[in-house]
């Protein structure tokens, strides 16, 4: 049924057709899927949509706008400048869910214990910096905009980090003063005239900063009026490399939420990247940047130390702030440990558990180190060739027909009478032919092994570095985390999934140290009549002693289980343990003597290779040789 001629068209059809003004005012080659236009908030919600009016998605690069919610706030005439600002989320700041995560942090060293407010902090920050880029290069109508938001945001108009947002807006677009803030807040020095071309000139600041005053100062009117100008000359300096920003408006604005924790609470509906990492999968966030590590400097402070160039010069060229970043990245920082890694991605928008979590953080970690699994030569490869043609008949595989000389014999065909499979034969081939060496590893997480969801676990990381080289080329892998008799488990058998491995890898116990004789004796006995070589790999310390000196639930001595399953595997055993290199030599009235022992039984009598690590940390370069140096065929 189509709309009368004469009626108006309706707010969703306003503003669809506005998308493509709205793109244009970034560029007319950006190229961006229209958004959701939903008519409740009830459909918002849905999506993921709450407390704001609008939002995106990095996951799938979406804009998504409650229309009632634009329509309870009196914005419905502005779907150009609205739908553009959702659009710069996408193409300037963050523009990823990698620099999204970057950004928060960055920030986080600026926020000690108030962590739980840098997504509002990144918010606010990409909204001053698109705006003000929409307003002086697009033309666009952002101060009414924000007048019409002000006005129809009820909440939040008696917080100070409100007033300082919007006051940072009027000196940036040379607004009359409180024509959104509302209050008319004193200027420290004499007025000067801050046109939206104009340049924020050091003497508009205090001519002298004390560090130690720069949190601890009483927010009055006028320290906003101070800061709400360093926020603009932020702005404005780190508009081409907004990253560089981000740290020092957090250390501004940590005073406004040290003296008022619900300060953000009256900005929710401006948060429209509140969970834009939703989904999502940042990269490369396992290391710390090395502006992380050092101390961030109160834009102030580092304008009293000439630290501060004038905004122009950002504008028009590279910015100095870019220049020190871009130097800063030569030095190499530290890593995070996974429980840092957790929250940083819950603060992104990503909503994952503890071990998710830890998953993805040592896939991360052990990407670099990952190369191609041992694989044994064997026969011949063989090459299929046809041979000829044979009837196919109903209750055949479908996809055995070959349809070419079907059709030949008949254009109708008729199955069973007409239709045709290929006979295939093979003849050998010139290549041998690589089987991949399957992996049964076995990793302690008996108590003194750390917990690989709060801390770096070396053990599982050099799991995960073993386990995805041997998923690489083919091979398949069981993992079995152990402490004591009861604490024991396993994936399904051998598996292809890396997520299934890094599952088992990243669990923990903590219990006693007792290996699990009955999944090794098990496991080998099944696999014998599959004729695949299969390397035995165990982690732990002197605790993997317990293989050979306890018997099983059956009586039978450990040594001899350990044995029988090393043949049976068929592809060498190795013990990986955190014990002194010169184990073998210990005397028999040591500590370990008796570990040490059993263990040098077994590497005399059975054949298992002993890899001694003085510390876990080693574990990652046993690793990389163990899947170079001895097995790889390349070598």
């Amino acid at each position: 049924m189509t709309r009368p001629a004469t009626q108006p068209p309706t707010l969703a059809e306003r503003w669809s057709a506005a998308w493509p003004d709205a793109l244009a005012a970034w560029s007319p080659y950006t190229r961006l899927k229209p958004p959701l236009l939903l008519e409740t908030s009830a459909a918002a919600k849905k999506q993921g949509l709450s407390s704001s009016f609008a939002m995106i998605r990095l996951v799938d690069q979406t804009v998504v706008i409650d229309l009632e919610g634009v329509c309870r706030l009196g914005i419905g005439d502005y779907a150009v400048e609205v739908l553009a600002h959702e659009i710069g989320h996408h193409v300037y700041a963050p523009a990823s869910i990698t620099e999204h995560t970057r950004s928060l942090a960055r920030m986080l060293p600026a926020l000690p214990t108030l962590a739980q407010h840098a997504p509002m902090v990144a918010n606010l920050y990409t909204d001053l910096l698109i705006n003000d880029r929409l307003m002086r290069s697009a033309g666009l109508r952002m101060p009414p905009l924000m007048q019409a938001v002000v006005k129809g945001t009820k909440q939040g108009k008696s917080s100070k980090l409100w007033t300082l947002y919007l006051r940072t807006y009027e000196l940036l677009w040379g607004m009359e003063r409180g024509s959104l803030c509302g209050r008319v807040l004193k200027t420290p020095t004499a007025p000067v005239d801050a046109g939206p071309q104009a340049e924020l000139q050091e003497s508009e600041l205090p001519s002298t900063v004390e560090k130690t005053t720069l949190v601890a100062r009483p927010l009055t009117n006028d320290v906003i009026e101070v800061d709400a100008r360093l926020a603009a000359r932020l702005v404005r300096h780190h508009a081409r490399h907004w990253l560089s920003g981000i740290g020092r408006y957090a250390v501004l604005v940590m005073p406004y939420l040290i003296e008022d924790a619900r300060a953000g609470e009256g900005l929710q509906s401006l948060m429209d990247t509140k969970d834009a990492g939703d989904g999502g999968q940042p990269e490369g966030l396992t290391g710390m940047d090395p502006e992380e590590l050092g101390e961030i400097p109160h834009p102030a402070a580092e304008l009293a130390e000439g630290e501060g160039d004038d905004d122009a010069a950002a504008l028009e060229g590279e910015s100095p702030g870019a220049t020190r970043e871009s130097a800063a990245k030569t030095t190499p920082g530290q890593c995070r440990d996974p429980y840092q890694y957790g929250e940083l991605l819950r603060l992104a928008g990503l909503k994952l558990d503890h071990q998710k979590a830890a998953i993805r953080y040592y896939e991360e970690r052990a990407r670099p180190y990952l190369v191609p699994f041992p694989t044994l030569p064997s026969a011949e490869s063989e090459d299929p060739i046809p041979e000829g043609l044979d009837p196919w008949e109903p209750g055949d595989p479908i996809e055995a027909i070959d349809w070419r000389q079907s059709l030949t014999l008949s254009p109708r065909p008729i199955p069973g009478l007409t239709t045709v499979q290929r006979r295939w034969g093979t003849q050998p081939g010139r290549e041998p032919q690589r089987q991949p060496l399957d992996l049964d590893v076995y990793v302690d997480s008996s108590g003194s092994m750390p917990n690989p969801a709060t801390q770096l676990s070396w053990p599982a990381l050099a799991g995960a570095v073993i386990c995805l080289s041997a998923l690489r080329v083919g091979a398949a892998v069981q993992v079995t985390l152990w402490a004591s008799r009861e604490q024991v488990m396993s994936t399904r058998g051998f598996v292809r999934s890396a997520e299934d491995c890094l599952r088992v890898l990243t669990g923990y116990y903590g219990g006693g140290t007792q290996f699990p004789l009955p999944t090794l004796r098990e496991t080998h006995a099944k696999r014998v009549k599959l004729r695949r070589p299969t390397h035995i790999l165990v982690v732990s310390d002197d605790g993997a002693s317990t293989m050979f000196d306890t018997p099983d639930e059956q009586g039978t001595p450990g040594i001899e289980v350990c044995g029988r399953a090393l043949k049976q595997a068929g592809g060498g055993g190795t013990l990986a343990l955190n014990i002194p290199g010169t184990w073998a030599g210990k005397q028999a009235n040591h500590y370990y003597a008796k570990a040490f022992g059993w263990l040098t039984k077994a590497h005399q009598e059975q054949g298992w290779l002993v890899a001694a690590v003085a510390n876990l940390s080693d574990l990652l370069a046993f690793a990389r040789e163990f899947t170079r140096t001895h097995y790889d065929p390349r070598r």
